[in-house]
Parts: structure tokens; C-alpha cells; sequence
């Protein structure tokens, strides 16, 4: 997941700089990279878990609870930035439409 977001974001920087794509913004290709890389850090926390499930040791537990501690903190931040980002309006209308499609 989180490879895709990037090549995601690596396409859409390219439509905006080389093809002087004037629909895409800067503040899009960002929330939609961010939320790819939260979504890939939630499963590679559940990946962790599983296999500490499988082969428990004390290292491995105190290990997890550091690494997810690290992880949740980061997916927090990268969260509330996310919140923080101007919405433009054209973005907003785009995202109204794919939500209506979807239903």
C-alpha cells in the first residue's frame, strides 16, 4: 500500500509538472500519498502482531510494543497533518462526486 501511494503521488507529481495538468493540485496528490502511507502502516502494525501471536518471546513482545508505539504516534501526526491541509474547492467537488458514484 504504501509503494502504491507513492507511485501514486510519483504519477500525479509528473501529470502536474511535465503535462501542466491544471486539474490536480499539490494538496491532493499529498492527502491522497499521506492517506496510502497510514493505511500501509496500520497493516504492517497487524503483521507484527500476527507473527509475535505465532512465536511469542519477551524480546519480541517488548520489540512490538515499541514498534507500534512508534508507529501509532506516526500515524497519529500524519493523520492530524492531514486535517490541517487546505481543501480546495475543486478537490472538494471531486471528492463529493466519487462518493456519490460509489453509492
Amino acid at each position: 500500500m504504501i509503494i502504491y501511494g507513492g507511485v501514486r503521488g510519483a504519477i500525479g507529481f509528473l501529470r502536474i509538472e511535465v503535462l501542466q495538468h491544471r486539474t490536480l493540485s499539490y494538496d491532493s496528490i499529498r492527502r491522497d500519498f499521506t492517506n496510502k502511507l497510514i493505511f500501509g502502516l496500520e497493516f504492517i502494525i497487524a503483521a507484527d502482531l500476527l507473527a509475535t501471536i505465532i512465536a511469542p518471546s519477551m524480546e519480541d513482545v517488548l520489540l512490538l510494543g515499541s514498534i507500534v508505539a512508534i508507529r501509532t504516534a506516526l500515524s497519529y501526526f500524519l493523520s492530524k497533518e492531514t486535517l490541517e491541509y487546505p481543501m480546495s474547492d475543486e478537490y472538494n467537488s471531486s471528492m463529493i462526486k466519487r462518493i456519490k458514484n460509489e453509492q
